[in-house]
């Protein structure tokens, strides 16, 4: 019984120091979900079509439309536009509110504006919540 322990000790001890090894190396982490959205899986309810484009004051702004592919009426719906640098590190992000939500099988206009000059964009579906309310009316 002492030897299984024993085994058990050396064998965490060993999967920590590999786990530990890469810490200092001054790889980026990967892009985790709550990099890009609270949402994990939207992708599986909505498409996004957008675009980039000159904004007010110099910045730059998204604009587009979000696709609800589900039946159900989304509501409190909010997109995550990021600006990336041509290193991938982004360089700026804005949350925007999508006024009214979107019904099942809809479509729903949206923009983020202000945001800084960027090699490339992000948008994501940040979060939403399904409406909970019977028949096909807006609550």
């Amino acid at each position: 019984m002492a030897t299984v322990r024993f085994v058990i000790l050396v064998g965490a001890i060993l999967a920590m120091t590999s786990a530990c090894a890469n810490i200092g190396t001054g790889a980026a982490p990967p892009l985790s979900v709550t990099d890009t959205t609270l949402m994990y899986g939207w992708e599986n309810h909505f498409s996004i079509e957008w675009a980039a484009a000159q904004g007010r004051n110099g910045t730059q702004r998204v604009t587009g439309y979000i696709y609800n592919r589900k039946g159900e009426y989304a509501l409190d719906l909010r997109v995550m536009a990021q600006a990336v640098d041509a290193s991938g590190a982004v360089v700026g992000q804005r949350i925007a509110f999508v006024p009214g939500g979107v019904g099942g099988l809809g479509r729903i206009y949206f923009e983020v504006p202000n945001l800084p000059a960027a090699s490339t964009y992000r948008v994501s579906v940040y979060d939403f919540t399904w409406s909970q309310g019977t028949g096909d009316s807006r609550p």
